[in-house]
């Protein structure tokens, strides 16, 4: 029992950060946090949400609008006193002498109004909606390609943690040779077949490749940190990866893919859309040179003591047609204008799409490129084994020099960093064709 207690309370008084292990993800669970947790994805959903409000906005216009008013007035004037008592019913045959008439005391009224106003005609309405749907559609879609991009970010985190995990494990092999050669040098030192310049150059061969693995642990920290602000993490924060992401052989074509780029990318239907809504702009332009037609009715109560009383009330109704004859050339210019507009739209559309198709086709032959790297970097690493291999086996015979022996070290060592890099850029070309046809979600995402 005493050893019990006494391991308790260690367990209890240890820092909570000393027993927490750091959190890791798979690729999948990378993704789902991501699109939950980024905030540049909630910020898109937002942006989207706003713009489907705006919509739902402009069509509320063909409704009826209802006005409550009250209002107090007070004035001196004849026609304003002649008026206000009027309205309150309290209008009487002394007020038609002329000093009452010509020179009336202060007065004031409380007015009541309730107003009604519905739109019968006018085509700037169905315009001004059409613009807000089409930009509702395209925030969409930028939603949807923000989601494609932080997908693919978060894919590059992940490789990013991976890439430094290996190039650490690499310079950690370096360390562990080093130090080999390093205690071969100073035995055959001691034994007095060796020379000292040897074991000074193992031993600044050795502390090179320290470095090179605190370089290699900093570069790390800071990818697992990339990667958690990646899926949406706070400040400071850190996340491992669980599983590394390796290669799938690639299953669509260069004209497949070009056409999947076509039929997915957001931003190009986005851009479609922007084209769309600046046609509706036109329309809603040329609806300026139409007349519109409204109804309005009303009902008012007037009281001279009280808001909200009734010493009088009544009522009214009618039809506003306003047909602007001329207005300075004015909606001339905006026609024009938006006109321009919609033709540079469509100008940007088509020069986009021609940058998607190049996009598209250059991602393909990069990944055929980064093959072709990965390729000769793995024979680089096969030969740079051998050569080490066999200077090693030199050296022990006394065929060989110190320099040699560190030569060939070096040299593997850049061909185990080498293999490394061109592994990740190979994983990231393949992500990128995806990424580059808006299919980066479907094809990577569960």
């Amino acid at each position: 029992m005493k050893y019990f207690a006494a391991g308790f309370l260690l367990l209890v008084l240890t820092p909570s950060f000393l027993l927490a292990a750091e959190p890791s993800v798979a690729l999948n669970e990378a993704l789902i946090l991501a699109l939950k947790r980024n905030h540049l994805v909630s910020g898109a959903a937002y942006e989207k949400e706003a713009a489907v409000e705006g919509a739902a906005e402009s069509r509320s216009r063909y409704l009826p609008r209802i006005v409550a008013e009250e209002a107090f007035s007070a004035s001196d004037l004849p026609t304003r006193v002649f008026m206000m008592k009027l309205d309150q019913g309290r209008f009487a045959s002394s007020d038609f002498e002329p000093g009452n008439l010509n020179s009336p005391s202060s007065y004031h009224d409380f007015r009541t109004a309730l107003t009604l106003e519905q739109p019968l005609f006018d085509l700037g309405i169905g315009y001004g909606r059409e613009m807000a749907e089409r930009e509702a559609e395209r925030m969409g879609y930028r939603f949807e390609g923000r989601r494609e991009d932080v997908g693919f970010a978060v894919y590059g985190a992940y490789l990013g943690v991976q890439r430094a995990k290996a190039v650490l494990a690499a310079a950690e092999k370096d360390v562990e040779e080093a130090r080999e050669h390093l205690r071969v040098a100073t035995v055959r030192g001691h034994e007095g077949t060796g020379l000292k310049s040897d074991e000074l150059r193992a031993r600044t061969f050795l502390s090179e490749a320290e470095e090179r693995t605190i370089t290699a642990l900093n570069d790390l920290k800071l990818a697992k940190m990339r990667l958690a602000l990646a899926v949406g993490g706070g400040p400071g924060e850190s996340l491992d990866i669980r599983g590394d992401v390796t290669g799938e052989a690639f299953r669509l074509n260069e004209d497949e893919i070009v056409r999947q780029a076509v039929a997915n990318r957001r931003d190009l239907k986005g851009a479609e859309k922007g084209v769309e809504r600046a046609e509706a702009a036109v329309g809603l332009a040329r609806s300026a040179w139409f007349p519109t037609l409204y109804a309005a009715a009303s009902v008012q109560m007037n009281d001279r003591d009280v808001p909200f009383g009734r010493d009088n009330d009544g009522w009214s109704a009618g039809v506003n047609l306003r047909w602007e004859v001329f207005d300075g050339m004015g909606r001339m210019h905006g026609t024009a204008k938006a006109r321009a507009e919609r033709d540079a739209a469509a100008q940007y559309l088509e020069q986009f799409r021609n940058e998607v198709d190049l996009q598209v086709r250059e991602s393909i032959l990069r990944r055929a490129e980064a093959g072709k790297r990965l390729e000769v970097a793995r024979h680089a690493l096969l030969a740079a084994e051998e050569g080490s291999r066999l200077v090693n086996k030199r050296f022990a015979n006394g065929l060989a020099t110190m320099v040699e022996l560190l030569d060939a070290q070096s040299a593997l060592s850049r061909a185990r960093t080498g293999l490394v890099e061109r592994e990740a850029d190979h994983l990231l070309a393949t992500a990128r064709i995806y990424y580059t046809a808006g299919i980066f979600l479907k094809e990577m995402a569960p």
